[in-house]
């Protein structure tokens, strides 16, 4: 049977075809990468970023880090998802409660349409790390939301639709520092203020996400399940190395996982990945996908300081797993 995935046709995705003799799962932009650190006079560095498609063209949300080393999330705009503009001040979110919109830090945002607007979440910083999340119907003006979760929490990441009713969210609880351990939850709300339900989804493995794992783009949903990517690490002597590999969750009870890949489908090797503030990284943390094609423009952050794409088709992957089910 055919795989079908649920979403709209984006016949302008960003695209390049596999090049010759390649066999991998995904393949780089060979113009990566495609937003570099000093895109705009502030920054850095410009890393883990979402994107989404809009009206025709696309925007994100951008984790800048500036050259005071304070984490700000910009606003972006892109006719082609390659060539982008950011924002020279960072978003000001809009936000009706005082102790909320103390805005100390965000960083490693995500984007996902529900309904009838785009919702933001975030790591944002409230007595430590913990889940911040906002709406916008423009990218002009954001308005936050409580957060989702108390500290300690990164990479959560909304699922692109009501499950049961309910909004849901993945996460990962963590603690106050640069997390040595990590694995994948999952939680629901009936309004984005109050959450719980919360079941595990997976943990740690062997190799290269034998440290911690994380949520990484908006997971896809196919015929055959959701489509999660996700960032795994390995502790090396030499630190930590995040790669990016795949697994397949129930539709309708996503904290049950179907099939999980051994392998990684994606891992730092090129410059731009291995060397810059933080080496040896590949941080997923958006995905557009052609539902008619198939086709998949896959955004990370190469060695925390540049946001860089690969490519690859959804049947692909969804059979990768399959393939090298753990």
């Amino acid at each position: 049977m055919k795989l079908k995935i649920a979403g709209p046709e984006l016949p302008q995705i960003p695209w390049e075809e596999r090049p010759a003799g390649s066999s991998d799962v995904l393949w780089r932009y060979s113009k990566n990468p495609v937003i570099p650190r000093d895109l705009i006079p502030c920054a850095n560095s410009i890393f883990n970023s979402a994107v989404v498609p809009y009206k025709g063209e696309f925007r994100g949300v951008f984790r800048v880090d500036n050259k005071a080393r304070e984490m700000r999330l910009h606003a972006g705009r892109s006719k082609d998802g390659l060539s982008w503009e950011l924002d020279v001040e960072p978003i000001r979110f809009i936000c009706d409660n005082e102790e909320i919109a103390r805005f100390v830090y965000g960083y490693d945002p995500r984007v996902t349409w529900i309904e009838d607007r785009y919702y933001v979440t975030w790591c944002n910083w409230y007595h430590g790390p913990t889940i911040g999340a906002a709406y916008t119907h423009d990218f002009e003006r954001f308005y936050q939301l409580e957060n989702a979760f108390l500290p300690f929490n990164r990479n959560g990441v909304l699922f692109p639709r009501k499950i049961g009713g309910n909004y849901a969210m993945l996460s990962r609880p963590s603690d106050n520092g640069h997390t040595p351990f990590g694995d994948i939850f999952y939680s629901e709300s009936p309004d984005l203020t109050y959450w719980g339900r919360h079941r595990f989804v997976m943990g740690v493995t062997e190799g290269w996400q034998s440290t911690k794992i994380g949520a990484g783009p908006v997971p896809i949903e196919t015929s055959e399940g959701w489509l999660l990517i996700y960032h795994g690490v390995l502790t090396s002597c030499n630190g930590f190395v995040y790669s990016a590999g795949a697994a397949l969750l129930d539709l309708d009870q996503p904290w049950k996982v179907i099939a999980r890949a051994k392998p990684y489908i994606i891992s730092p090797q090129t410059y731009y990945e291995c060397v810059g503030d933080v080496p040896n990284v590949v941080f997923p943390c958006a995905a557009l996908v052609d539902s008619a094609t198939g086709r998949l423009a896959l955004y990370y952050g190469g060695a925390d300081t540049v946001v860089a794409v690969a490519f690859g088709y959804v049947q692909e992957l969804v059979q990768f797993i399959k393939d090298h089910a753990i």
